[in-house]
C-alpha cells in the first residue's frame, strides 16, 4: 500500500500533493519531487525554496536532493540561487548527467539550459527580516543568531509497485556564511533510499547530521532487519553520544521501511514544546496528519 511521510508541519503540504500521484498509480519518484515543490513554491515557509531566509550577505542560497530507490540513482545541487524548485534541478542532474552533484553558479547555469527561469527569491517579509538582522547583529557569528531557520523539508514514498524515494529541498541555516552546505544535499547525511531495505531523511542541524551520516545508518539498520522506529532512536542516540554538546539547533529523522511501515525521532534540545515542537506529516490513506515526534536526550 502506498505511503508518504515528510518532515514538520508545513509537510502537510508535501504529504497532500505527492499522495495525489500515489493514489493515481504514479512513481514514488514523482511523488516526493511534486510533494517538495509544493512547499519550494509557498513564500510562508522562510527555510525552503521561494521565500527562504538568506545567508549573512542577503543572498538566498538553496541545496536540494533526490534518490531513487529503485536504481539507487542520486542528484543534488548545491549553493544554487535564483531557482526556485532546486529538487526538480536535482532530478535533472541525476537523469541528464553522469554526475551525483553540481554546486553553485554551475549548478545555476545548468538549470538555466535546462530550462528553469530565473527569479528573485527574496520577499518582501525576508528582505524585512535580514534586514532586521543586519541592525540588530553585525558580529561575525552570525550563525548563532536567534532569528534562524533551517527546517528542511524533507519527503518519503512508497508506491503501488513498491519503489522507494526520498527528496530534500532547503534554503539551509539563516545567516549563513556564504557557500555553506549542510546535509540537504549529500546523499547518505541529509537522504538515503534503498528498494531493499527502505528510505531516510533527516532536517535540523545539517553540520551535525552531516557528522554522523543519519540517513544512510538508518537505512543501514533497517537492511539488517531493525524496525523503522528503532532505527531512527538509534541513529539519534548515536549522534548524541558522538556530539553531546552541539545539539542546540536540534536534529531529527524521518523513515519509511520497504513494506510500509514508518520512524521517526528528534533530539529533545533545539526542539522544545510549545514554541518549537518536532512534528512530521503523513498519510496512507489521502487524509494526511500532523503528528508530534519522539524526543530523545
Amino acid at each position: 500500500m502506498p505511503v508518504i511521510i515528510a518532515t514538520w508541519a508545513f509537510g502537510e503540504e508535501a504529504v497532500r500533493v505527492g499522495w495525489q500521484i500515489l493514489a493515481a498509480g504514479g512513481s514514488a519518484l514523482d511523488a516526493v519531487e511534486r510533494g517538495a515543490n509544493a512547499v519550494e513554491e509557498n513564500p510562508a515557509v522562510h527555510s525552503v525554496g521561494y521565500g527562504g531566509l538568506p545567508n549573512s550577505e542577503g543572498v538566498v542560497e538553496l541545496d536540494a536532493a533526490i534518490m531513487d530507490g529503485r536504481t539507487h540513482a542520486a542528484g543534488a545541487v548545491a549553493g544554487i540561487t535564483r531557482i526556485r524548485r532546486p529538487v526538480s534541478v536535482a532530478r535533472r542532474v541525476m537523469e541528464r548527467t553522469p554526475h551525483v552533484m553540481l554546486v553553485g553558479n554551475n549548478a545555476r547555469r545548468f538549470a538555466l539550459q535546462q530550462g528553469f527561469p530565473d527569479e528573485n527569491l527574496a520577499t518582501p517579509e525576508t528582505r524585512k527580516r535580514h534586514l532586521r538582522w543586519r541592525l540588530e547583529r553585525s558580529a561575525p557569528d552570525a550563525a548563532h543568531f536567534e532569528d534562524q531557520s533551517h527546517d528542511t523539508v524533507a519527503v518519503l514514498a512508497l508506491d503501488a509497485a513498491g519503489d522507494l524515494a526520498a527528496a530534500c529541498t532547503t534554503s539551509g541555516l539563516a545567516w549563513k556564511v556564504p557557500g555553506r552546505v549542510g546535509d540537504s544535499p549529500i546523499v547518505g547525511a541529509g537522504l538515503y533510499a534503498d528498494n531493499a531495505a527502505g528510505a531516510a531523511a533527516a532536517t535540523g542541524n545539517g553540520d551535525e547530521i552531516l557528522k554522523a551520516a543519519l540517513s544512510a545508518r538508518i537505512v543501514l539498520r533497517m537492511e539488517g532487519g531493525m524496525p523503522p522506529q528503532e532505527a531512527c532512536e538509534e541513529a539519534i542516540g548515536y549522534l548524541l553520544r558522538k556530539r553531546p554538546e552541539h545539539q542546540g539547533r536540534g536534529a531529527a529523522v524521518i523513515a519509511l521501511s520497504r513494506d510500509g511501515r514508518l520512524g521517526q525521532a528528534a533530539t529533545r534540545d533545539g526542539f522544545q514544546p510549545p514554541d518549537r515542537r518536532w512534528l512530521y506529516a503523513w498519510t496512507r490513506d489521502g487524509i494526511p496528519t500532523v503528528e508530534e515526534g519522539r524526543y530523545l536526550g
